[in-house]
């Protein structure tokens, strides 16, 4: 898939997202744009996978330019930016996971009423 196709999808799952959930993340495109899956995602939340980049169904460079186009699009709906960790599911200690060998994910929310003006 090129760039131009790419960031139309991704608008579309953005709207989709925002309009649903009320908030964006990269996860969620990701399983939209089918370059994670679900079962792979499991996995990862799981602890069974180190990072999640590792079972992407994608390459590095296509990864960053994903997140590079939900930033961007994520600015123009002034959504704001919020660090998210996420633990790995079970009990015991809480892990952190992450997203590759150095990144933790953001999701983006729309900003409250009273933040809007």
């Amino acid at each position: 898939m090129n760039n131009t196709d790419l960031e139309k999808n991704i608008k579309r799952i953005i709207s989709e997202l925002s309009d649903e959930k009320g908030y964006i993340c990269s996860i969620d495109v990701l399983l939209g744009l089918n370059y994670l899956t679900k079962t792979d995602y499991e996995k990862w939340r799981n602890g069974q996978v180190e990072y999640l980049e590792k079972i992407c169904q994608t390459n590095l460079g296509k990864l960053t330019t994903i997140n590079k186009i939900i930033r961007q699009i994520a600015a123009k709906m002034n959504l704001e930016p919020s660090l998210t960790v996420y633990n790995k599911y079970g009990k015991g200690p809480k892990q952190k996971l992450r997203f590759s060998t150095f990144v933790f994910l953001r999701h983006t929310i729309q900003p409250s009423e009273n933040q809007k003006s």
